[in-house]
């Protein structure tokens, strides 16, 4: 299984640059992932494809105003600092540019109240810092720090939390779980109204989410770990949806991964975080969800397999080729596509 089975061709200016003004009109294309035939919606028609005790599953991670600018105080080099997972006790996993400027010990400064110091030297630009800082960090971020828009999106984001899902609870992440992007919560009410479960997860997106896949052989290709949990609360409602063989229903790719990286073989969940790195590609059989509502995705990248894996290779290219046809759009801030 090659990468470049997972390419096609995508024009630059299909690629949203910014969000519509209304967050749930976005255009949706369902796919059913058994027949590979697909159909025009919009996003607001999801509820039609969900039933009384079906369940669907939101990661309600908050994305971080995760990218530093820095200098190095003895020579003025600029340096960027992306931070990507929390390791505790002030360390962080970064990504670090130009990387090759800092060594073992190097300091970053950012202002007089915030500077971190390397810690470990990776590969690819990783590095590690310990931050210090005088007062609370994350008040100290949220002065400093700029939302981690992806590099693909090149105009100025005025409201920064249209980059932030509405259900956003728990600070960590280093970009948004994008299919969350489409709800209101007025859309939420609705489901609810329907009887419809809603349930949540957290997966704070690093560098395993966005990471392109570099080697040919895609079974070769290496995920970085991403923190996850999954409360008891949510266990028991996944665990009942199952047993009353009713749908679950993941909302983005992160929650997707989740949720496959707990269920057992039988389907079964149970209370957990930790850190996971699966790689969903085909061969793969889904334990956990049953649908899922994603954006488009980027060619030749890990969440193109993950959801080729889900609804077939071809079904997904052949709905991806009629999607840039019509004028779809892509990426973060685009439509969405509903497997079901």
């Amino acid at each position: 299984m090659k990468t470049d089975d997972f390419d096609y061709y995508l024009p630059k200016e299909l690629i949203a640059q910014t969000p519509l003004k209304k967050r749930d009109s976005s255009r949706m294309l369902v796919l059913d992932k058994n027949t590979g035939e697909y159909f025009d919606k919009h996003f607001y028609d999801l509820i039609d494809y969900l039933d009384e005790g079906d369940t669907i599953v939101l990661n309600d991670t908050k994305v971080i105003p995760a990218r530093l600018i820095g200098h190095k105080p003895e020579t003025g080099a600029v340096i960027e600092v992306l931070m990507l997972k929390d390791l505790g006790n002030d360390e962080w996993e970064c990504l670090t540019k130009p990387a090759k400027r800092i060594k073992l010990g190097t300091i970053v400064k950012f202002s007089d109240e915030l500077s971190c110091k390397c810690t470990y030297v990776g590969s690819d630009g990783i590095r590690k810092y310990k931050f210090i800082y005088d007062g609370i960090f994350l008040e100290i971020l949220d002065r400093l720090g700029e939302m981690p828009l992806p590099p693909y999106i090149t105009e100025k984001l005025e409201d920064k939390n249209r980059y932030q899902t509405v259900y956003a609870k728990t600070p960590g992440s280093a970009a948004a779980p994008t299919a969350g992007l489409h709800f209101t919560e007025e859309y939420l009410k609705k489901i609810m109204d329907k009887k419809i479960n809603i349930a949540y997860v957290t997966l704070h997106v690093g560098l395993g989410t966005f990471r392109p896949v570099s080697v040919d052989d895609v079974k070769k290709h290496q995920m970085h770990s991403e923190y996850y949990v999954l409360d008891e609360k949510t266990a028991n409602l996944l665990n009942k949806t199952k047993e009353n063989k009713k749908k679950i229903i993941a909302i983005g790719t992160t929650s997707t991964r989740v949720l496959e990286t707990i269920a057992s073989s039988n389907g079964h969940f149970k209370a957990q975080s930790g850190y996971t790195n699966i790689f969903i590609y085909p061969g793969y059989k889904f334990k956990a969800i049953d649908g899922l509502l994603t954006n488009f995705h980027l060619p030749k990248s890990t969440l193109i397999m993950l959801v080729s894996a889900l609804a077939g290779k071809d079904n997904i290219l052949k709905a991806y080729n009629y999607a840039v046809k019509n004028n779809y759009r892509f990426f973060s801030f685009g439509d969405c596509m509903f497997i079901k």
